[in-house]
């Protein structure tokens, strides 16, 4: 493979070319988020700086006919409560699909309000109750911290699914980016402790590997909004003296199960531009290895999150439209989207 210069003494793999129709919204995201390196020292600067661009629920929601309210619920043994936000159609709701959000942000930054635009989407265009969780950041909370705080909000989730109007066997997990790797590890931890029985997981662009060794980690190092070097200072944060070890936890880092087995059915999508498009890939390959179902989508030229900040391109639509399917085929829902 043709190499571009080194990267600390170790060449690297010529990157996949960005989509053009994808550039406008990349060049915009990094004017947007991108102002100090994302380093040990830094954390708490670009925290700072991320709470910023995280526009109030309110805001979001506007005049879509879309309710709130802020719980508190019992958190995992011996820690804090967790703080969740419900969102539910205005009205009686009945028998309801629920989606459980799990925002990204490296398990290091952002809160549950980050993305929450797609999620009031999701409410409105599916008729569903969803929950987003506030869950304990590293490095003050190393793992399992996130991926234990994420479970106990399911819970919660689940055993009030009726007093929510939410049919408990409809319930699915979905999260990007780091949420996407929580969401993956929530799955697990809901496999192995015969927890909710979900009904799929939405892993888009997941953070799932600590090794970051693949192929696309080193053909984006020093390039894109969320390169090899971010995803190294994450998983130190979060994994500390651990990382790279046989000590690592599957629930914290979901490509280290051996097992993936009955886990309930997948949607996993990245761009073929980005750091986690190996460990998506080989996450889809071990669910099919066991006989279990995926449904993996790889955008041609697409960069972390590009669905986000590129929605009017073509493969934005595009990738809109197969979730929505997918969405629509898990749930039960038949039709098209309004």
């Amino acid at each position: 493979m043709p190499a571009e210069p080194a990267v600390g003494g170790v060449p690297r793999p010529r990157p996949v070319p960005y989509d053009p129709q994808l550039e406008p919204g990349l060049a915009a995201c990094r004017e947007l988020i991108e102002g100090i390196p994302l380093r040990a020292a830094t954390i708490l600067a670009n925290r700072a700086h991320f709470a910023t661009i995280v526009p109030p629920l309110e805001t979001v929601i506007g005049d879509h006919p879309v309710e709130f309210e802020h719980v508190r619920v019992p958190g995992p043994a011996g820690a804090p409560e967790v703080e969740l936000t419900v969102l539910r159609p205005r009205g009686e709701v009945r028998d309801a699909p629920g989606i459980y959000s799990i925002h990204g942000g490296g398990m290091v930054l952002g809160n549950r309000f980050f993305g929450a635009a797609g999620l009031v989407e999701d409410v409105v265009r599916y008729g569903a109750v969803a929950v987003t969780v506030e869950y304990r950041l590293a490095p003050e909370h190393p793992a399992p911290a996130a991926v234990e705080d994420c479970y106990a909000g399911l819970l919660w989730f689940a055993e009030h699914a009726a007093e929510l109007g939410v049919d408990a066997g409809r319930i699915v997990v979905s999260g990007s980016s780091a949420g996407g790797g929580l969401s993956a590890g929530v799955a697990l931890l809901a496999r192995d402790r015969g927890g909710p029985a979900l009904a799929g997981q939405v892993l888009d662009c997941p953070m799932l590997d600590d090794r970051n060794e693949s192929v696309s980690s080193r053909q984006y190092d020093g390039i894109g909004i969320w390169d090899r070097n971010n995803n190294d200072t994450a998983w130190n944060a979060i994994l500390g003296a651990d990382r790279g070890t046989d000590a690592v936890s599957p629930y914290a880092a979901p490509a280290r199960a051996d097992d993936l087995s009955g886990l309930p059915p997948a949607f996993i999508t990245v761009g073929a531009a980005e750091v986690f498009r190996d460990e998506a890939l080989a996450y889809a390959s071990g669910i099919w290895a066991t006989g279990g179902q995926a449904e993996l989508h790889v955008w041609a030229g697409g960069y972390h999150g590009f669905t986000g900040f590129s929605p009017d391109a073509e493969a934005s639509r595009a990738a809109a439209a197969v979730r929505d399917s997918w969405l629509r085929r898990v749930l039960g829902q038949g039709g098209r989207c309004p």
